[in-house]
């Protein structure tokens, strides 16, 4: 354990599998404190065997008033909180038209709506305390237009450009607001299903182009991710607000 983060509190959200997990791992193995968020009693005790989280809280934060109780079950349990990662989200990454009002209801819920619940209800403590790090994880797909992704980048663009006006409106409160955005990342359950066979043919189309826009010739790891998180949380990051970082091989640049 480095220790970089020792003392510091984090609630994750979405942590249960992939970049969530890797996330919380990585920030429990830098001396980070970490209360996670999940959607079900299986995924937390299935997280509970992968990570030694401090607790866990199960619920839908695209629901108005779970995401205040997600914070206020973390406080209590923690003490204070001082990093939100705000990794959940999910949704459907379909051709526009294809797309349904209720694929496009579940994008904007799981991605927008579950930041913006989880930004407002951390902000309060945080300002009380003087002190907070807010990290959204974006897509470095609102830059590269990939294929399929219009609808999805119409959420997360929300979520990227929500950290600019945190970023200057909570500054002199001890907050910074940031977004890591990564490319397509290849995480251990959708190596499963591609290595299975049983993909469906679209989605092996996406991750394909997804994967030749990457000038360094492969797709992320989730730990790729985390490592940036981890940064934004700690100390070193205290002079960086309102930026997405891409983590994204290359793919977009400037």
């Amino acid at each position: 354990m480095s220790g970089v983060l020792s003392g510091r509190t984090a609630v994750v959200t979405g942590a249960a599998s992939g970049i969530g997990l890797s996330i919380a791992t990585r920030l429990i193995a830098d001396g980070a404190t970490v209360f996670a968020a999940v959607r079900s009693n299986e995924s937390l005790e299935r997280l509970r065997e992968k990570a030694l989280i401090a607790g866990g809280f199960v619920g839908q934060l695209n629901e108005p008033g779970v995401a205040d109780n997600l914070v206020a079950a973390a406080v209590q349990a923690l003490g204070h909180v001082d990093v939100v990662v705000n990794n959940a989200g999910g949704g459907a990454i379909l051709p526009t038209l294809e797309h349904t009002e209720e694929s496009l209801r579940a994008t904007i819920d799981n991605n927008l709506w579950t930041t913006i619940y989880c930004v407002k209800a951390a902000l309060p403590h945080m300002v009380s305390r003087g002190h907070g790090r807010i990290i959204n994880i974006g897509a470095d797909s609102v830059r590269t237009g990939l294929v399929d992704h219009a609808m999805y980048n119409a959420a997360k663009g929300g979520v990227h450009a929500m950290v600019t006006g945190l970023a200057r409106e909570f500054a002199t409160s001890g907050i910074t607001a940031n977004t890591v955005a990564p490319c397509y990342v290849r995480t251990p359950e959708l190596a499963t299903l591609l290595d299975s066979g049983c993909a469906p043919s679209r989605l092996v189309h996406v991750i394909e182009e997804g994967t030749a826009i990457v000038p360094l010739g492969h797709p992320g790891d989730p730990a790729d991710v985390a490592a940036a998180v981890a940064f934004l949380a700690g100390e070193d990051s205290r002079f960086i607000t309102g930026q997405t970082i891409y983590v994204n091989g290359g793919s977009s640049m400037g």
